[in-house]
């Protein structure tokens, strides 16, 4: 049995149509992509391209077979569960296409959300999900999208929701052997200003002696089954985020490196743009809210001041980029380089991002990447067992060797 945690709205009978897309055309002109890994500079751009991808012939008028190189996720997935040949990888094929899925509808919805009414409170103000945050409207229909697709997958069998005080039991026809964990539409509070917003997924094993009945009231066992999904991020099997903005990427791990795919409008179908992603060793960006610096303890204080006056470990001055969408910010440390951070403070002193759906998925994209995520000194926060379904942890993560300076002017 598993199941499904999702940060955004109650579910509703509510949908939205998804976007409608022209027929599939072949790519033209594209080089063979025979590639081993890709590097990125500082401008985020590939320097290099090799995969190791089987390529997808296509047959031309004289008969002979041709590739034109370009690798869908849907290929790139099923390729990679026919060379790890592990039990059960076609279902993660099936899972992640439906995430795939989800993720086009909500790119579309964003897209069209200021001509379609969709910005603005859901409820017209007044909605507020479990953990007192009032919701907007696309925060609403995105976690029902997110609901249908992941029931539709056959995948998952209980659905938790952030507005939920207890994890739904999905009927037995639907039922499967993963836990999901979502925020729908991380950022949502910049949507009606068109800033980039995201969805961010883990997907976990449920554990093997779960099983729930369809019952309405759960027993003390299967209640406890249901508090054994908490697990630590060490435990994912694939993460992942989609980043809605000029382009919409879907950046996944399944455990075996990195990769990022563009949504090509022009056929519905996410393209591998961003093989093997790595993160630079160090960068020259930090990102936080400084809004809150008054409220972070002095050693945080005097490490970010020396970022600014260049008296760090490497004597440059950083700058400081924050967009306020988790997704958004991670996406430039990701390519650009250096730390992005959510600290504790005064006002939270447990931080602010939710260990499950937040800071442990993140987490296991960035390590894939060759970087890293701590909850401070000597904390690793994929090695955080969760108490609890919303908990929330302090989270540094980002470059290798700025994550390690960090660390130590916080000790």
């Amino acid at each position: 049995m598993a199941a499904v945690l999702f940060r955004g709205g109650v579910l509703s009978s509510t949908m939205t149509a998804a976007r409608s897309f022209a027929a599939p055309t072949v790519h033209r002109g594209m080089q063979s992509m025979s590639v081993k890994s890709s590097s990125f500079s500082q401008a985020g751009r590939r320097t290099a391209v090799r995969s190791s991808v089987a390529p997808s012939p296509v047959q031309d008028s004289a008969g002979t077979i041709v590739d034109d190189g370009t690798v869908t996720l849907t290929r790139f997935m099923i390729e990679e569960a026919m060379k790890s040949r592990t039990p059960g990888q076609e279902d993660m094929v099936r899972l992640i296409s439906s995430i795939s899925v989800a993720c086009k509808r909500i790119a579309s919805m964003v897209q069209t959300a200021g001509i379609s009414g969709s910005t603005g409170l859901a409820e017209g103000g007044g909605s507020v999900n479990v953990q007192g945050e009032e919701q907007k409207k696309l925060d609403v229909i995105s976690n029902d999208v997110l609901k249908s697709a992941l029931r539709s997958s056959g995948k998952l069998g209980v659905i938790a929701s952030e507005e939920e005080d207890n994890p739904v039991v999905v009927d037995e026809l639907y039922s499967g052997e993963y836990v999901a964990t979502f925020d729908p539409l991380d950022g949502s509070s910049n949507i009606d200003a068109a800033i980039s917003t995201g969805t961010i997924f883990g997907v976990f094993k449920a554990p093997e002696e779960c099983l729930i009945g369809d019952s309405d009231k759960l027993s003390i066992a299967e209640q406890q089954c249901l508090e054994a999904t908490l697990q630590p991020g060490t435990n994912l099997v694939a993460a992942g985020y989609c980043m809605y903005s000029s382009s919409t990427i879907l950046v996944l791990t399944t455990g075996n490196g990195l990769n990022g795919f563009t949504l090509d409008p022009t056929i519905g179908e996410f393209i591998l743009t961003h093989p093997n992603i790595k993160i630079p060793a160090r960068g020259k960006i930090y990102s936080m809210n400084e809004a809150n610096y008054f409220d972070w303890e002095p050693k945080l204080q005097t490490y970010i001041d020396n970022l600014k006056k260049g008296e760090g470990e490497t004597g440059d001055k950083y700058s400081a980029r924050y967009i306020g969408s988790m997704v958004g910010d991670v996406h430039r440390t990701l390519l650009y380089g250096g730390i992005f951070a959510y600290p504790a403070d005064k006002k939270n002193v447990n931080g602010k991002l939710r260990l499950l759906y937040e800071a442990a998925p993140m987490s296991l994209i960035f390590e894939q990447a060759g970087g890293k995520s701590i909850t401070g000194p000597g904390g690793r926060v994929l090695d955080l067992v969760p108490e609890k379904v919303h908990q929330r942890c302090p989270v540094f993560i980002g470059s290798p060797d700025d994550v390690d300076e960090a660390e130590k002017a916080l000790a």
